[in-house]
């Protein structure tokens, strides 16, 4: 009994400390946010977490609104506000820095919404198909990556880059590692570590034969790219260091969810090169060679990343991406010819590509299967669960009113589930990505089993108190994540969202 109770009380501390620390962050953040604006913050709202340990909140009252930023990392913090200041100055398209406290851990930028290339990419995209429509902003967005590296690249002050000041040997092999780790050992694929390290030490060489003396953004990807007044915005460029010029590129043009046609990488790259021959000699040849090189050292960064977020911290969106990055690297491995010795290397990489653990991470092939899944959510106070259309009756119905609620919170009721600001709450503040976890594992098993039986019906609700924050969410998460899981009809429908007349366009 008295174990028990230390426990309790142990974990009763930590939730003390953990709100203790949310108060903190945004005491400090209203209080900037008032100093800069010379009135209080009517409202703030966190900001859907990112890929790393940022935190983000949105601040606003009557006439100014910006964004708020906690990150304990002073290192970081003065890396990212020092490159911004150096590249307004030098016109280029990044968000301005209204106010910060470093010893507070604190600063505020230009709020520049919430689409991002990534968001504008997804919502035009059909039945996977890339749009043609997105060609010419990628074009610009490489325009404005070329004066970045290259002009901007020349007169930066590198001492503030951290943790490295140049992408040099050891940045490398950091990745390499983190790949090793994180992704070869969880995704169990078997190695000799004494002969990879070797071939590690022998690729890094070779890429190290690049032009490395440019600005490297360091996370040059479509999720980091605002699109705000017609124009492509950078953000999170705070690990940028010295470096060659092909990693960016191999960034976005490969990466995993955006899965660019190869014919359109191409398209891409021959743009890239005609900007950057305006501004420096270069030999296309070799710069093409090296670039895959970096397109792979690139790959290998972020599936460790995949590996790390996904296996160890089980966050399934990580996993998703894991079948998109090995069919980029499937076709690097047959495609690009390095001319490099690195043959256990290359032996683990043709081992992952072919991994029967990692292909139930990929869509399901699903040849003439009549099998639609109704997706709905819906209010436990008002209408009740939905009765099933089909003549079968049954099917998942999950109860969300476990999840802390934002709708009792003055700033989200207005809001939905879909709404970035609920989006933010659910994730820092409730337990509903483990929820999914286990939602999306039943379900999964039930559609597989289904699709052999030829079923042709399978329905799931979520259900909360008032259908419009919980339920809403998990109904979008369930859809998206079965639509590119499976080949199969998904029907969502937010019952008393459409009550209003809301639309529930794609998502």
């Amino acid at each position: 009994m008295r174990a028990l109770l230390q426990h309790l009380l142990s974990l009763y501390q930590k939730i003390i400390n953990y709100a203790d620390l949310e108060r903190f962050k945004e005491q400090h953040l209203c209080q900037l946010f008032e100093n800069w604006s010379g009135e209080p913050a009517t409202q703030i709202c966190p900001l859907p977490p990112s890929g790393s340990y940022r935190e983000y909140y949105r601040l606003s009252n009557r006439e100014h609104q910006a964004i708020g930023v906690y990150n304990a990392d002073r290192k970081e913090n003065i890396a990212f506000l020092e490159f911004t200041r150096h590249f307004l100055k030098k016109g280029l398209a990044v968000p301005e820095v209204y106010a910060q406290e470093l010893d507070q851990n604190v600063y505020l930028l230009e709020d520049l919404g919430d689409t991002t290339l990534f968001s504008h990419l997804s919502d035009r995209r059909i039945n996977g198909v890339f749009p043609n429509e997105l060609i010419p902003w990628y074009k610009k967005t490489l325009e404005s990556l070329v004066e970045l590296q290259v002009d901007a690249g020349k007169d930066l002050n590198y001492t503030h880059c951290y943790p490295r000041a140049s992408f040099d040997k050891q940045s490398m092999m950091w990745d390499l590692n983190y790949f090793k780790y994180y992704f070869l050992k969880l995704a169990k694929v078997p190695f000799d570590e004494q002969l990879l390290e070797d071939d590690f030490h022998t690729f890094c060489d070779y890429l190290l034969q690049a032009d490395c003396t440019h600005f490297l953004y360091r996370d040059f990807q479509a999720r980091n790219i605002m699109l705000h007044n017609d124009r492509p915005y950078f953000i999170d460029y705070q690990g940028g260091r010295k470096g060659a010029l092909q990693y960016d590129l191999a960034s976005i043009l490969y990466q995993a969810k955006a899965n660019i046609p190869q014919e359109i990488r191409h398209e891409l790259l021959e743009h890239y090169l005609n900007t950057l021959s305006d501004l420096m000699p270069i030999d296309q040849e070799a710069f093409i060679q090296h670039f895959y090189g970096y397109v792979l050292i690139r790959h290998m960064q972020v599936l460790g990343a995949y590996g790390f977020r996904g296996f160890f911290e089980r966050k399934n969106h990580f996993l998703e991406s894991i079948p998109y990055a090995l069919n980029n690297l499937s076709w690097i491995l047959h495609h690009a010819n390095l001319p490099v010795e690195t043959p256990i290397l290359q032996g683990i990489l043709t081992k992952l590509t072919q991994s029967e653990f990692l292909k139930k991470y990929a869509p399901k092939p699903v040849e003439n299967s009549s099998l639609l899944v109704r997706v709905s959510s819906f209010s436990y106070k008002r209408g009740g669960i939905p009765k099933d259309p089909s003549s079968h009756g049954g099917g998942f119905v999950f109860d969300c009113r476990s999840i802390h609620n934002p709708g009792r919170y003055a700033p989200y009721k207005k809001l939905t589930g879909r709404d970035p600001e609920v989006i933010a709450f659910l994730k820092q503040k409730s337990n509903i990505d483990e929820f999914l976890t286990h939602v999306f594992s039943l379900v999964d098993s039930a559609v597989e089993n289904y699709v052999t039986r030829n079923f042709d019906h399978l329905m799931v609700s979520f259900g909360c108190t008032g259908g419009q924050h919980r339920s809403v969410f998990c109904a979008d998460a369930l859809s998206k994540h079965l639509s590119n899981k499976y080949n199969i009809q998904v029907v969502l429908e937010h019952i008393e969202q459409e009550k209003k007349g809301w639309v529930n366009g794609e998502l």
